[in-house]
C-alpha cells in the first residue's frame, strides 16, 4: 500500500488548506470518543504509536488530552505527512513527534518502531486487504513492549452480518471498487490477535456503529 487506492469519494472527504493541513469531517466527529477510549485505557506513561495518522487532526488532539505518552504520528501518503506536520506546528506539543513515513501493510516495519506501549489505529482495516490485516496486527504485536497495548477502531461486520444500511451502502462501494477490500469480520479479527500472540481484552462499542478493540501483549 505504497500509495492511497483509488478509493470511492465517501471514503475519504477531505478539505485542503492553503497551509497544508487537511480536514476531514470523520475525523472531527470521532475524535472526542477515541480520545475518551484511549484516556481510559491507558493509564500509565510510555511511548505511543499511531498508525494512519491521516489529516493529523487526531494526533494533535490526543497528544493535549494525554501529555504522559509520547506520541509518533506516521502515515503512508506524503500529503497527509504534510498535513501531520502542519497541524503539529500549531500546537507546538512537547510530547509529540514529528510523523514519520510508514507503510503498516509491509512486512518488517515493527522493527523500526520496538517497545510501544501503545498502537493506535483508526478506520484503516476496510481500506485493506485481509493478507495485509495479516501483516499488520503480526508487526503490531512484535512492535509492541510486553503489556503494551493496541486499539484498533473502525467498521466491522459482526459475526459476518452487515447491521446498518449505511454500512451495507459503505462495504459494497468498497468492494466494487477493489474486491480486496471491505468490511472485516470481527470474529476474524478476534483470530488474528490470537494467531500474533496479542491477548484480546476488550471490544468496546462506539459510536456510528464502530468497534474498538483492545488487545495487550503479555
Amino acid at each position: 500500500m505504497a500509495e492511497r487506492r483509488n478509493l470511492p469519494k465517501i471514503v475519504s472527504i477531505v478539505k485542503y488548506h492553503n497551509d497544508g493541513r487537511l480536514t476531514a469531517p470523520a475525523a472531527a466527529r470521532n475524535a472526542k470518543p477515541i480520545i475518551q477510549l484511549v484516556r481510559k485505557t491507558v493509564t500509565k506513561p510510555g511511548n505511543a504509536l499511531e498508525i494512519a495518522s491521516g489529516t493529523g487532526q487526531h494526533i494533535v488532539k490526543l497528544a493535549s488530552a494525554l501529555p504522559f505518552l509520547n506520541w509518533q504520528p506516521s502515515d503512508v501518503d506524503i500529503t497527509r505527512l504534510n498535513s501531520i506536520k502542519s497541524w503539529s506546528n500549531d500546537q507546538n506539543l512537547k510530547n509529540l513527534r514529528p510523523p514519520c513515513i510508514l507503510d503498516a501493510t509491509e512486512e518488517g516495519w515493527s522493527k523500526k518502531h520496538r517497545d510501544q506501549d501503545l498502537i493506535l489505529l483508526v478506520n484503516l482495516l476496510h481500506l485493506i486487504s485481509i493478507k495485509e490485516t495479516k501483516i499488520l496486527i503480526k508487526e503490531i504485536s512484535k512492535a509492541l513492549a510486553p503489556k503494551g497495548l493496541s486499539i484498533i477502531y473502525g467498521p466491522f461486520m459482526r459475526n459476518g452480518k452487515l447491521i446498518s444500511k449505511g454500512d451495507m451502502e459503505f462495504h459494497y462501494s468498497l468492494i466494487n471498487a477493489d474486491l480486496n477490500l471491505g468490511y472485516k469480520n470481527d470474529i476474524d479479527i478476534l483470530n488474528l490477535f490470537n494467531e500474533a500472540g496479542l491477548v484480546h481484552l476488550n471490544t468496546e462499542q462506539m459510536p456510528a456503529n464502530n468497534l474498538a478493540f483492545i488487545s495487550k501483549k503479555p
